[in-house]
């Protein structure tokens, strides 16, 4: 390859959009820009349970983050050869005959739909479901969708197309509509035993076929910028757009784990495991959610099991807030985690559970709210607050890694990105001491996996391997005798909480 190849990735989140760009032939990172930087991306959540985002402000702060790669690396951006999107999963997205957003977005976490998936799980059959769309239609974009025609019929009728947050940034990037097969798999729209889209779950819900973009794969050639968007971003009219994934099929690939029994986590917005295995595993009770992953392919199948904790990131930022000295200021994130190590294991018996952020697929997508239990005025302060809330999270994911094994998925080892609540050494050590497994961290996120991606789509790499130059292990983290011990007792008792007040 030509050492002047430089890749670009976008990494679509529902807090910040970040941009990378890597040198193709090193691996390394030549610069990178986050926006915003300093603050989160609003939610608008008009009820309960609810969480929309405009699709327009995405893509302004996609311009803002390619504009910070452009100032710090001016000559950067024209040498960019091919960019790659990851993208906040399971959203949806609808345009008019146009091209015009006619809504905001429901996002992932917003939990109106579930009424509508448990539904169609039930009139479908659930066996049905499951061989055939790996999951519950649940709350996912298609049951958004089932929403959306109920209750805003005017827009329904107006729609052209319906699509994912990363497709809508694709189609801004290049005037083109398409999506991709691990795209309509994470929106219960794409038919694992078919191979294609999932034209009975559109019958069902009476949605019409031309809905449905284009199907193009996740690497490949599937637009080029157009001059519109080169004018707006700096980039040169005609670079590739050849990777689209979801964020954590995508930081999956970041960290790559690619093949049977390799996993990945992340602990940001939302907290995840996600396992590779070449074949449809499924929970019967879709508690684990089971999609194509981003390398699948009809002869060589690969799925993604995917567990997640919504509350991760609300729970941590709601004690990042609250724990500040100042009540209208906020501490970083630096000092919650130092104040995390001031207390022992256990957090003298304060124990939280995490899920005070819309329904959460691990318990059935039911609601109940935080949790906090053993709360004693006389001995518990703001330290000891935030680490029983990093142990929470941690207990709280271990409990949809359960789930995991219970369906054959073996957990030796978990890779991870050196950032978010990763960071906190008393999180890496509950969540190793916990689970039982090896943490291995990397100098890895999702925009340098997407970039990554765009170079497999592009064909600039002769191989998946040959795509992670420059990608190194940073540290590894093993459980220890004495605190996998000490951690089993307190997950049992943790387990026994939200089996008397959640289950």
């Amino acid at each position: 390859m030509a050492g002047a190849e430089y890749l670009l990735g976008l990494d679509v989140g529902s807090s910040s959009i970040k941009a990378s760009v890597l040198d193709a032939e090193s691996g390394g990172v030549v610069a990178s820009g986050t926006s915003p930087e300093g603050s989160e991306l609003s939610m608008d959540a008009q009820k309960p349970g609810w969480a929309e985002q405009e699709p327009e402000t995405w893509w302004e702060h996609v311009k803002l983050a390619i504009a910070k790669i452009g100032k710090a690396a001016p000559e950067s951006l024209a040498k960019v050869a091919a960019l790659g999107i990851s993208y906040q999963m399971h959203g949806l997205v609808v345009l008019d005959k146009d091209g015009r957003s006619l809504r905001p977005s429901i996002i992932w976490c917003d939990s109106r739909a579930v009424p509508y998936g448990e539904a169609a799980f039930t009139a479908l059959g659930e066996r049905f479901c499951l061989e055939h769309f790996l999951n519950s239609p649940g709350n996912f974009t298609a049951a958004k969708l089932a929403w959306l025609k109920e209750n805003e019929p005017a827009v329904f009728d107006k729609i052209a197309h319906i699509m994912l947050p990363g497709d809508y940034i694709a189609y801004r990037l290049s005037g083109e509509i398409s999506t991709t097969p691990s795209g309509l798999s994470e929106g219960i729209l794409w038919d694992a035993m078919e191979e294609g889209p999932a034209y009975s779950l559109m019958s069902h819900y009476g949605f019409p076929v031309e809905f449905l973009p284009p199907v193009v794969p996740n690497f490949a050639v599937q637009a080029r910028l157009s001059a519109s968007a080169a004018e707006e971003t700096g980039l040169s009219e005609g670079t590739l757009i050849s990777y689209r994934g979801g964020d954590q099929p995508n930081n999956a690939l970041s960290l790559k784990v690619l093949e049977p029994g390799e996993l990945a986590t992340t602990a940001g917005t939302s907290g995840v495991v996600y396992g590779v295995a070449d074949y449809p595993a499924h929970d019967s009770k879709s508690r684990v959610n089971t999609f194509v992953h981003v390398n699948h392919r009809p002869d060589r199948k690969r799925y993604g099991v995917l567990m997640c904790l919504n509350g991760t990131g609300i729970t941590n930022r709601w004690l990042k807030q609250e724990c500040a000295d100042n009540p209208s200021g906020s501490v970083s994130y630096e000092e919650l985690n130092r104040q995390a190590e001031e207390i022992s294991p256990g957090s003298e018996g304060l124990l939280v559970y995490p899920y005070g952020n819309g329904a959460e697929r691990t318990l059935e997508n039911a609601d109940p709210g935080a949790l906090f239990q053993g709360f004693n005025f006389n001995i518990h302060t703001r330290a000891h607050l935030v680490r029983a809330g990093q142990e929470g999270i941690v207990f709280a994911l271990n409990y949809g890694l359960e789930i995991m094994r219970e369906m054959g998925m073996k957990l030796e080892t978990v890779r991870a990105g050196y950032a978010n609540m990763f960071l906190s050494p008393v999180f890496r050590r509950a969540f190793a001491d916990t689970t039982g497994a090896v943490v291995e961290l990397y100098d890895s996120d999702g925009s340098q996996g997407a970039a990554r991606g765009a170079g497999i789509g592009a064909s600039l790499y002769s191989s998946a391997d040959e795509a992670f130059v420059g990608f190194r292990r940073r540290e590894v983290i093993e459980p220890s005798k004495e605190g996998s011990q000490r951690y089993t007792e307190l997950y049992q008792q943790w387990r026994k909480g939200l089996e008397k007040h959640i289950l």
